[in-house]
């Protein structure tokens, strides 16, 4: 079952052009949930999905990934992105980052 969700979400990450360029950060409120969010992006994502574009990793900001499966990713891992245990990333953060880059994607970022 792991198997088939890691191909499902490697297929929906192929989808799409490398970059966007459109970069993350604009004009979007952050409450102090998605505050949350953005420092944990910050600190465990921002290396390898710069400004949510490509980078050493896909881009992330245009994907219509349900929250699951990016859960699942995260807490995983698949190809050459690490999993994160919640030692790393609590179920708080995870949830607050989840959140965080739903808000992008609905802001248009």
């Amino acid at each position: 079952m792991k198997l088939f969700l890691g191909l499902l979400v490697l297929l929906m990450a192929a989808c799409g052009s490398p970059r966007r360029g459109e970069p993350i950060v604009g004009p979007i409120a952050l409450d102090d949930r998605l505050q949350r969010g953005r420092a944990v992006f910050d600190q465990h994502c921002y290396r390898c999905h710069t400004k949510g574009e490509g980078g050493m990793g896909p881009i992330i900001n245009d994907k219509p990934l349900p929250k699951f499966l990016m859960r699942l990713q995260t807490r995983v891992g698949l190809g050459t992105m690490p999993s994160f245990s919640r030692d790393e990333i609590s179920d708080e953060e995870l949830d607050a980052l989840l959140d965080y880059l739903v808000a992008l994607r609905r802001a248009g970022k």
